[in-house]
């Protein structure tokens, strides 16, 4: 009953956002029955479907072939989505004063317009214009003779239809003639009042290739980021307990891997020549390595298999590994050579490197056991734990832990998912302490979902490890 609620409020909020997106991109840019229009409209509703699919498609269990044909353009429509609305809002407040720059424009030149048309008006020199001698003979005498009566009705034909008074007597008085040119022109402030419909198109035009423009190159950077691989990064972390020998120990994490639809083979063999490159004493793999089952993406993991390290790869399970088939790929990762730790602990070269299951795992009774994998240690050692989401730092500083290393957040992944991040997780990215716990979380190497990152680049880190006794 949940599940549908939230999924119907997702669904309406989805059918807003487009139905904003079109209004602004497609219904005010464009003109009624244009062709325009009716692409625009398609794509307002294909669009939309298409991330949908991508989204449930491996969930429901669809033939990988069509996993892989939803997921580019349906996952990289939802990055548009998030960076188009957002451009389209910052446009809402720049739409006023737009309007209002032009419209103040508009009224300078109407009013410079009205200014020249008066000016030559009032220029005009007195030829041009009737006199009223002309038109009128003098009143002085007495009754008009025959020929001027002829006269003045030729020069103003008004006149013969003006009674006389009588002789000797004036005309009547005539209402000053106005000539159409001299009328007063209409106010310039009348057409600035409201916006008029090419003013609100060019704005409506204007404000949107610009949020289109921002929206995009955004994705397209964020995509890059995803494609060109993971940056390394390299932090040193002192350990109380750890005893001099164990000074230097370099540790590769690397978490969120997700191998996927759209992560493949070539996406896994750049993140194992990165951890190669560095020549670590262990690599750490902090689960989500895979969105999808063994059958379809085991071929994708195997250049896991090329993994040097001195000590060993280990592995724990992610949340995404558990709607993948867990049991599979822990089976499957063992094969590749690395060592699963399923709430077990093995002991290194001057601590205890430990590992628990994903909270995922408690649907299927095979959620994180502290006890079986920290109860029974010496607390003289230093003990190093790999848990893949941040949450359980409680559990590991109860337990004595010195250091554990995390993942599950990306780092926000797309800005500003960071902020959501934040509220679910103790920490987002990078080194804080908890107590005498030190807590590590990296951003992961992969994405998941829309293969984009902003402002939360990938990495894999080389944490090595420092004896406060060295």
């Amino acid at each position: 009953m949940v599940f549908a609620l939230v999924a119907l409020v997702v669904l309406a909020l989805l059918g807003a956002v487009h139905r904003y997106l079109w209004r602004r991109f497609v219904g005010d840019t464009t003109a009624p029955g244009s062709a325009l229009r009716r692409v625009g409209t398609v794509a307002a509703f294909v669009l939309p479907l298409l991330s949908v699919g991508a989204m449930t498609s491996g969930r429901v269990g669809a033939p990988f072939w069509l996993q892989q044909v939803l997921a580019w353009p349906g996952f990289l429509w939802l990055a548009c989505l998030l960076y188009l609305t957002l451009a389209l809002l910052v446009g809402e407040v720049v739409r006023p004063v737009l309007l209002r720059v032009l419209a103040r424009r508009d009224a300078r030149a109407a009013g410079a317009e009205s200014g020249t048309a008066s000016g030559s008006l009032a220029e005009a020199p007195d030829e041009t214009r009737p006199r009223t001698e002309e038109l009128v003979p003098s009143r002085s005498a007495g009754a008009s003779s025959p020929s001027e009566a002829v006269a003045r009705t030729v020069a103003d034909p008004v006149a013969e239809t003006e009674p006389e008074s009588g002789s000797g007597s004036e005309p009547a008085a005539k209402p000053a003639a106005t000539a159409p040119e001299a009328s007063a022109p209409a106010p310039a402030s009348a057409e600035a009042a409201t916006p008029g419909p090419s003013r609100r198109l060019f704005v409506s035009r204007v404000v949107g290739g610009a949020a289109a423009a921002a929206g995009l190159a955004t994705v397209g950077y964020g995509t890059h980021n995803v494609l060109s691989g993971p940056s390394v990064k390299r932090i040193t972390v002192p350990l109380t307990r750890l005893p001099r020998a164990a000074h230097g120990f370099r540790i590769a994490v690397v978490s969120d891997i997700h191998i996927g639809p759209i992560l493949g083979r070539a996406h896994t063999r750049r993140i194992v020549d990165t951890i190669n490159a560095t020549s670590p004493d262990l690599v750490a793999v902090v689960g989500d390595l895979v969105d999808g089952s063994v059958a379809d993406l085991g071929s994708a993991a195997e250049p896991l298999a090329a993994l040097r390290a001195r000590h060993g790869s280990y592995f724990v399970t992610g949340n995404h590994e558990y709607f993948s088939g867990a049991e599979q790929w822990v089976d499957h990762v063992r094969e590749l050579g690395l060592i699963p730790l399923e709430n077990a602990r093995v002991e290194i070269e001057g601590f205890d490197l430990a590992g628990v299951n994903d909270i995922a795992g408690e649907t299927e009774g095979q959620g994180p056991d502290f006890i079986r994998a920290l109860g029974d240690r010496d607390r003289g050692r230093a003990a190093v734990l790999m848990a893949h989401q941040p949450v359980v730092i409680h559990d590991a500083v109860e337990h004595g832990v010195d250091l554990q290393l995390s993942g599950h957040t990306h780092g926000g992944q797309l800005w500003p998912g960071n902020l959501l991040a934040e509220l679910a997780n103790p920490t987002v990215a990078g080194l804080e302490r908890y107590g005498d716990t030190q807590l590590f979380v990296s951003r992961g190497a992969g994405a998941w979902g829309p293969p984009v990152r902003v402002g939360a680049p990938a990495d894999i880190t080389v944490v090595e490890l420092a004896s406060r006794q060295a």
